[in-house]
Protein backbone atom coordinates (compact mmCIF):
# COMPACT_ATOMS: atom_id res chain seq x y z
CA UNK A 1 0.00 0.00 0.00
CA UNK A 2 2.90 2.32 0.82
CA UNK A 3 4.41 1.68 -2.61
CA UNK A 4 1.11 2.57 -4.30
CA UNK A 5 0.86 5.81 -2.30
CA UNK A 6 4.50 6.65 -3.05
CA UNK A 7 3.94 6.04 -6.79
CA UNK A 8 0.76 8.15 -6.71
CA UNK A 9 2.65 10.94 -4.95
CA UNK A 10 5.47 10.79 -7.54
CA UNK A 11 2.93 10.83 -10.38
CA UNK A 12 1.22 13.83 -8.80
CA UNK A 13 4.52 15.69 -8.49
CA UNK A 14 5.36 14.87 -12.09
CA UNK A 15 1.97 16.10 -13.29
CA UNK A 16 2.33 19.26 -11.23
CA UNK A 17 5.77 19.99 -12.65
CA UNK A 18 4.50 19.42 -16.19
CA UNK A 19 1.54 21.72 -15.57
CA UNK A 20 3.78 24.48 -14.26
CA UNK A 21 6.64 24.18 -16.74
CA UNK A 22 4.71 23.54 -19.95
CA UNK A 23 3.14 27.01 -20.22
CA UNK A 24 6.46 28.59 -19.30
CA UNK A 25 8.30 26.51 -21.89
CA UNK A 26 5.80 27.44 -24.57
CA UNK A 27 6.19 31.07 -23.59
CA UNK A 28 9.96 30.74 -23.98
CA UNK A 29 9.43 29.20 -27.42
CA UNK A 30 7.22 32.12 -28.41
CA UNK A 31 9.81 34.58 -27.13
CA UNK A 32 12.52 32.78 -29.09
CA UNK A 33 10.28 33.01 -32.14
CA UNK A 34 10.01 36.71 -31.39
CA UNK A 35 13.81 36.95 -31.46
CA UNK A 36 13.82 35.14 -34.80
CA UNK A 37 11.35 37.67 -36.20
CA UNK A 38 13.50 40.50 -34.86
CA UNK A 39 16.51 39.01 -36.66
CA UNK A 40 14.47 38.79 -39.86
CA UNK A 41 13.50 42.44 -39.54
CA UNK A 42 17.15 43.37 -39.15
CA UNK A 43 17.88 41.13 -42.18
CA UNK A 44 20.50 39.02 -40.44
CA UNK A 45 19.09 35.84 -41.95
CA UNK A 46 19.24 37.04 -45.49
CA UNK A 47 22.95 36.29 -45.61
CA UNK A 48 22.65 32.89 -43.96
CA UNK A 49 23.15 30.19 -46.63
CA UNK A 50 21.43 27.49 -44.49
CA UNK A 51 18.02 29.20 -44.70
CA UNK A 52 16.14 28.05 -47.75
CA UNK A 53 13.97 30.23 -49.90
CA UNK A 54 10.81 28.43 -48.68
CA UNK A 55 11.78 28.98 -45.03
CA UNK A 56 12.35 32.66 -45.70
CA UNK A 57 8.92 32.98 -47.31
CA UNK A 58 7.18 31.28 -44.40
CA UNK A 59 9.12 33.34 -41.87
CA UNK A 60 8.25 36.56 -43.69
CA UNK A 61 4.61 35.46 -43.79
CA UNK A 62 4.55 34.88 -40.02
CA UNK A 63 6.39 38.08 -39.30
CA UNK A 64 3.99 40.02 -41.49
CA UNK A 65 1.03 38.66 -39.52
CA UNK A 66 2.31 39.45 -36.03
CA UNK A 67 4.37 42.25 -34.68
CA UNK A 68 6.72 41.92 -31.71
CA UNK A 69 4.40 43.89 -29.46
CA UNK A 70 1.48 41.66 -30.46
CA UNK A 71 3.45 38.57 -29.49
CA UNK A 72 4.49 40.17 -26.20
CA UNK A 73 0.89 41.02 -25.38
CA UNK A 74 -0.36 37.55 -26.20
CA UNK A 75 2.36 35.83 -24.15
CA UNK A 76 1.75 38.08 -21.16
CA UNK A 77 -2.01 37.50 -21.41
CA UNK A 78 -1.54 33.71 -21.37
CA UNK A 79 0.89 33.87 -18.46
CA UNK A 80 -1.39 36.13 -16.42
CA UNK A 81 -4.36 33.86 -17.04
CA UNK A 82 -2.30 30.82 -16.12
CA UNK A 83 -1.01 32.43 -12.92
CA UNK A 84 -4.55 33.48 -11.99
CA UNK A 85 -5.85 29.93 -12.45
CA UNK A 86 -2.84 28.47 -10.66
CA UNK A 87 -3.30 30.81 -7.70
CA UNK A 88 -6.96 29.86 -7.33
CA UNK A 89 -6.52 26.12 -7.66
CA UNK A 90 -3.68 24.16 -6.10
CA UNK A 91 -2.29 21.66 -8.56
CA UNK A 92 -0.94 19.16 -6.03
CA UNK A 93 -2.11 19.13 -2.47
CA UNK A 94 0.21 17.62 0.09
CA UNK A 95 -1.47 14.59 1.62
CA UNK A 96 -2.63 15.21 5.14
CA UNK A 97 -3.26 12.65 7.80
CA UNK A 98 -6.88 12.15 8.62
CA UNK A 99 -7.52 10.50 11.92
CA UNK A 100 -10.77 8.66 12.13
CA UNK A 101 -12.49 6.28 14.44
CA UNK A 102 -14.83 3.40 14.02
CA UNK A 103 -18.53 4.20 13.88
CA UNK A 104 -20.12 4.13 17.32
CA UNK A 105 -21.30 0.67 18.26
CA UNK A 106 -24.33 -0.38 20.28
CA UNK A 107 -25.21 -3.80 21.62
CA UNK A 108 -28.06 -3.99 19.12
CA UNK A 109 -25.76 -3.14 16.18
CA UNK A 110 -23.18 -5.72 17.30
CA UNK A 111 -25.93 -8.31 17.61
CA UNK A 112 -27.25 -7.58 14.11
CA UNK A 113 -23.77 -7.78 12.58
CA UNK A 114 -22.96 -11.05 14.34
CA UNK A 115 -26.23 -12.60 13.22
CA UNK A 116 -25.67 -11.38 9.66
CA UNK A 117 -22.23 -12.99 9.51
CA UNK A 118 -23.67 -16.22 10.90
CA UNK A 119 -26.58 -16.21 8.44
CA UNK A 120 -24.15 -15.81 5.56
CA UNK A 121 -22.12 -18.82 6.72
CA UNK A 122 -23.01 -21.75 4.45
CA UNK A 123 -23.21 -24.49 7.06
CA UNK A 124 -25.71 -22.71 9.32
CA UNK A 125 -29.42 -22.96 8.58
CA UNK A 126 -30.82 -19.43 9.13
CA UNK A 127 -34.10 -20.75 10.53
CA UNK A 128 -32.25 -22.62 13.33
CA UNK A 129 -30.13 -19.62 14.26
CA UNK A 130 -30.95 -17.81 17.51
CA UNK A 131 -28.90 -15.81 19.99
CA UNK A 132 -28.71 -18.79 22.39
CA UNK A 133 -28.02 -21.48 19.75
CA UNK A 134 -24.97 -23.58 20.59
CA UNK A 135 -22.71 -23.98 17.56
CA UNK A 136 -22.03 -27.70 18.10
CA UNK A 137 -25.12 -28.96 19.93
CA UNK A 138 -27.89 -26.97 18.22
CA UNK A 139 -26.44 -26.08 14.82
CA UNK A 140 -24.35 -29.23 14.20
CA UNK A 141 -21.03 -27.50 13.55
CA UNK A 142 -17.62 -28.94 14.36
CA UNK A 143 -14.53 -27.28 15.85
CA UNK A 144 -13.18 -26.27 12.43
CA UNK A 145 -16.45 -24.49 11.63
CA UNK A 146 -16.26 -22.70 14.97
CA UNK A 147 -12.72 -21.49 14.10
CA UNK A 148 -13.98 -20.23 10.71
CA UNK A 149 -16.81 -18.37 12.44
CA UNK A 150 -14.36 -16.70 14.82
CA UNK A 151 -12.16 -15.71 11.85
CA UNK A 152 -15.20 -14.23 10.12
CA UNK A 153 -15.97 -12.21 13.28
CA UNK A 154 -12.38 -10.97 13.36
CA UNK A 155 -12.74 -9.79 9.77
CA UNK A 156 -16.10 -8.16 10.47
CA UNK A 157 -15.05 -6.23 13.57
CA UNK A 158 -11.41 -5.58 12.69
CA UNK A 159 -9.52 -7.07 15.62
CA UNK A 160 -7.98 -10.42 16.48
CA UNK A 161 -9.57 -12.76 18.98
CA UNK A 162 -6.96 -14.83 20.84
CA UNK A 163 -7.25 -18.63 20.69
CA UNK A 164 -7.80 -18.90 24.45
CA UNK A 165 -10.83 -16.59 24.17
CA UNK A 166 -12.18 -18.13 20.97
CA UNK A 167 -12.48 -21.58 22.59
CA UNK A 168 -15.16 -20.34 24.99
CA UNK A 169 -17.21 -18.44 22.35
CA UNK A 170 -19.73 -21.16 21.57
CA UNK A 171 -22.96 -19.13 21.12
CA UNK A 172 -23.81 -15.93 19.21
CA UNK A 173 -24.65 -14.29 22.57
CA UNK A 174 -21.12 -15.08 23.82
CA UNK A 175 -19.60 -13.48 20.72
CA UNK A 176 -21.78 -10.37 21.11
CA UNK A 177 -20.81 -10.03 24.77
CA UNK A 178 -17.10 -10.55 24.01
CA UNK A 179 -17.11 -7.89 21.25
CA UNK A 180 -19.06 -5.46 23.44
CA UNK A 181 -16.52 -5.93 26.24
CA UNK A 182 -13.60 -5.56 23.84
CA UNK A 183 -15.03 -2.38 22.27
CA UNK A 184 -16.23 -0.91 25.61
CA UNK A 185 -19.89 -0.94 24.63
CA UNK A 186 -22.37 -0.90 27.50
CA UNK A 187 -26.17 -1.01 27.66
Amino acid sequence: MAAVLRNARIAGLLAASIRTTLPRASAVAVLQHKETIKQIHTRKWLTNPLVSKYQMQSIRHVSAQRSIEDINNRVMKVLKAYDKINAQKTLFVQPTRAYSDKPPLTIDMIQQRVLLVLRLYDKIAPEKLAMDSHFMNDLGLDSLDQVEIIMAMEDEFGFEIPDADSERLMRPRDIVQYIADKEDVFD
